[in-house]
C-alpha cells in the first residue's frame, strides 16, 4: 500500500521546511534518531518518507525532483528506505526465542533487530532510513507501542540507535512519547505532528493572552495562568488547549527559519498536548493543577 504523499509539503509545511533546511545544510543538521508523535499516524509516515526522500535526493530536494532516488522513495522501492512493522521484513519461519510462528507476528522482534544490525555492517551508497511503526494485514498504519515494539527489541537496538553508522537515520511513529521506552525517547529528537483530521484551526478565544507568550516576563506567570484559567472557565479545557495549539502552529508556519523559536514552539506544543491528555483521563486530573504545570513549563522553563 502506498504511503508517500506529495501533498505532505502542504499538509505540514512548517515541519517539512524545518527538515528540508536541516538536511540541505552542509552539516546535515538533523538528528539520526527522530520520534514523530500525535494522533495522525498516516501523516507521520508521509512526513517520515519525505525526510527519507530529502536525505537521498541527488539534486536540490524539490518536491518534483525526478532523480532516481526520489522516484524510488515515491514508489516505495528504494533499497535503503524501509518501513519496519511486526509484519514486514520477517522470515516465514522467524520465531524469536520460544515464540510460536503466530506469536512472532505480534511484535517487531529481536530477529528483526539482528537483521538490521547485520545489514548495517555492510556499507551503502545511500542514506539508510528505517521507519518503525505498525500496520494491520490490510496495510492500515498503526502507531508503535510497548506491545508491538517491546523493550527486549528496543534494547537490542539501543547501541545502534546511539552510535549508528554514517548516513543512517531511524524514525519512530507513535501516538504518544509514553508509548515508547524512555531510553529511546532520550536518544531521539521528538516532534509533535499536528493532526490534519481536524479542519478547525481557530484560536480567537486565546489570542488575547497567548500572543507572543514567549516574550512574557517570568514574573508575570501568575497573570498568564489567571487568563488561561479564565478562558477555560468560559469554555472548556480541551477547546482552550486546542486553540492554544492552533495558535502555536500558525506561529510555526511563519517562523520555521528561526530555529530557536521553532524548537521552543514545538516543545510547547507537546506540553499542551500532555495537558489536554491529562484533563481527559478517567478520572481527569485537577484542571488547576494541570494549568499550574503547563504555565510553569511554558513560561519559566
Amino acid at each position: 500500500m502506498p504511503y508517500y504523499n506529495k501533498e505532505i509539503e502542504h499538509k505540514l509545511p512548517e515541519l517539512v521546511k524545518y527538515f528540508k533546511c536541516g538536511i540541505l545544510d552542509e552539516s546535515k543538521n538533523i538528528g539520526h534518531c527522530i520520534l514523530l508523535w500525535g494522533a495522525d499516524i498516516k501523516s507521520e509516515c508521509e512526513l517520515a518518507l519525505e525526510i527519507a526522500r530529502l536525505l537521498n535526493c541527488k539534486k536540490n530536494g524539490d518536491i518534483d525532483c525526478d532523480c532516481l532516488s526520489c522516484r524510488w522513495v515515491r514508489e516505495q522501492t528504494h533499497p535503503a528506505v524501509k518501513i519496519y512493522t511486526r509484519l514486514d521484513f520477517k522470515e516465514a519461519n522467524d520465531t524469536s526465542s520460544s515464540e510460536t510462528t503466530s506469536d512472532s507476528k505480534k511484535n517487531i522482534n529481536v530477529a528483526q533487530a539482528r537483521s538490521i544490525i547485520s545489514e548495517l555492517s555492510v556499507t551503502s551508497d545511500y542514506h539508510r532510513v528505517y521507519i518503525f511503526c505498525d500496520r494491520d494485514e490490510d496495510g492500515n498504519l498503526l502507531p508503535l507501542n510497548k506491545i508491538n515494539f517491546p523493550e527486549v527489541t528496543s534494547n537490542a537496538l539501543l547501541k545502534t540507535f546511539e552510535e549508528p553508522p554514517e548516513n543512517t537515520t531511524f524514525i519512530f511513529l507513535t501516538n504518544s512519547k509514553t508509548d515508547i521506552i524512555s531510553t529511546i525517547v532520550s536518544r531521539a529528537e521528538t516532534f509533535f505532528v499536528p493532526s490534519k483530521m481536524e479542519d478547525n484551526q481557530d484560536f480567537s478565544g486565546v489570542e488575547g493572552f497567548i500572543s507572543q507568550y514567549w516574550n512574557i516576563d517570568k514574573n508575570m506567570v501568575l497573570d498568564f495562568e489567571a487568563e488561561l484559567v479564565q478562558a477555560i472557565d468560559e469554555s472548556d479545557p480541551v477547546t482552550v488547549f486546542t486553540q492554544i495549539q492552533n495558535y502555536m502552529k500558525s506561529v510555526l508556519v511563519s517562523n520555521f527559519e528561526n530555529k530557536k523559536l521553532f524548537n521552543r514552539i514545538m516543545r510547547d506544543i507537546k506540553y499542551v498536548e500532555d495537558a489536554k491528555r491529562q484533563v481527559t483521563l478517567t478520572p481527569p486530573m485537577n484542571t488547576q493543577t494541570v494549568c499550574d504545570n503547563l504555565c510553569f513549563k511554558m513560561i519559566l522553563h
